[in-house]
């Protein structure tokens, strides 16, 4: 298996619809873990513990709710970013994460030579794309 360095996002208790929408966007197979399949009762039964979606481009995204009682971490410091030279993939990505939430820099060529844009998704996640132009 390696080492791997994968994004782990926060939620207050919307961790489920997120990463069904990241599944429907990405692909892939998503497993969810509730509190309450852990043996926790009551309202935070139904909110998810863990859940990781793993799709067959290789990304692995994981996500959770946060219980009562619990800070969630937030800020504005970190981003996920897509990058590659799938034009159409990644296209097509920023075009659905950028769906109901809002565009930052529309997904253009820049001055780098590269496609990039940036959207923060209707769940308040902030995606960087990059398309790499080809050298030469």
């Amino acid at each position: 298996m390696g080492t791997h360095l994968n994004p782990y996002l926060h939620f207050d208790d919307s961790a489920r619809p997120a990463m069904e929408f990241y599944r429907d966007v990405l692909g892939g197979t998503l497993n969810v873990m509730t509190f309450g399949d852990m043996g926790t009762e009551g309202p935070e039964a139904a909110k998810v513990m863990h859940a990781q979606l793993e799709t067959d481009q290789g990304f692995t995204l994981m996500a959770s709710d946060t219980p009562a009682g619990m800070d969630r971490p937030s800020g504005s410091s970190i981003s996920v970013s897509l990058s590659g030279d799938e034009g159409d993939r990644l296209r097509g990505y920023f075009e659905q994460l950028s769906a109901d939430g809002t565009v930052s820099v529309p997904l253009e060529k820049q001055m780098w030579g590269d496609e990039f844009g940036q959207c923060t998704d209707r769940f308040g996640v902030t995606w960087l794309v990059n398309i790499a132009q080809p050298q030469g």
